[in-house]
């Protein structure tokens, strides 16, 4: 303990380190500066994680003026403009990071990421088939089956969704896009099965809940299924499956779910009660 102490003095200023053990100024200087460059990651970490995202990426375009060539500021200001919804200068940036010789594997499938964010689909296909087979990650294989799914390369597209699903202990959102991609191809049932999977990840997932609904109500399956809800997600979810109904001519059915989510709503529901009204007036909703 006494030894810690005397560590903790000599790291309070070149005053004190002068006095321990004779250390040279440059060993000081040396010191001071790896700490300050720990203390500058923990920001940088806590930046990409909290707060606004455009406080994020103002602090990290700051930091690039003082220190343009710093990699990780980089890094930190590409993840900060996609999070913002800047996919488009996100991929500017990642573009950059790529391009230098600090640039790894997984550089390039944000790259991709930022790329199929912002619809730029055949140059996210280029970039991750220059990425070889050795580089494995959940991120590279949910890009690589959304690309397939874009193409309707079905068969390839189920290879990539498993391989990620089984790649991470959060799956809850590739299956849900995996779930969606059985849903267009109209394969309701497997969808609902994806679907209901997710939500067993996490209960909390309303896009899950709403697609499991739309799902089932493909399937004329018009009743809720047993999963975690407010009362206000209830309502929602009834509408829903109304429209769902009307959708497919099954307008009585549509009629009483709309009646039943604006009863269920807390509050006013109003996109509920037009749609109701314009049925009561003989007019689609």
């Amino acid at each position: 303990m006494r030894h810690m102490s005397i560590l903790a003095l000599c790291l309070g200023g070149t005053a004190l380190l002068s006095g321990c053990g004779g250390g040279s100024d440059a060993q000081v200087q040396r010191a001071i500066k790896d700490v300050n460059v720990i203390d500058a990651s923990n920001l940088n970490d806590l930046m990409l994680t909290v707060g606004d995202p455009n406080e994020s990426v103002a602090y990290f375009r700051g930091a690039l003026q003082k220190d343009p060539t710093r990699v990780d500021l980089m890094r930190g200001l590409a993840k900060s403009l996609s999070r913002a919804g800047k996919p488009t200068e996100a991929a500017g940036v990642w573009e950059k990071v790529t391009a230098t010789a600090d640039g790894t594997m997984e550089d390039r499938v944000m790259l991709a990421d930022a790329y199929i964010r912002s619809n730029q689909w055949d140059k996210a296909k280029q970039v991750l088939n220059s990425i070889p087979p050795t580089h494995e990650s959940y991120d590279r294989y949910r890009l690589e089956a959304m690309v397939a799914d874009s193409e309707k390369n079905w068969k390839k597209a189920d290879s990539f969704y498993e391989i990620a699903a089984g790649m991470t202990a959060k799956p809850a959102g590739v299956l849900n896009n995996w779930g969606f991609s059985k849903l267009t191809r109209r394969d309701h049932a497997g969808a609902e099965r994806l679907f209901t999977e997710a939500l067993k990840y996490d209960p909390s997932a309303f896009t899950a809940k709403n697609n499991l609904v739309m799902a089932r109500a493909a399937q004329r399956k018009y009743d809720l299924p047993v999963v975690e809800m407010t009362q206000t997600e209830r309502a929602e979810l009834l509408y829903t499956m109304a429209l769902a109904a009307i959708k497919q001519g099954d307008v009585s059915v549509g009629k009483g779910l709309l009646q039943q989510a604006v009863d269920t709503h807390p509050q006013h529901f109003e996109a509920a009660a037009r749609s109701l009204a314009a049925l009561d007036a003989n007019v689609r909703p």
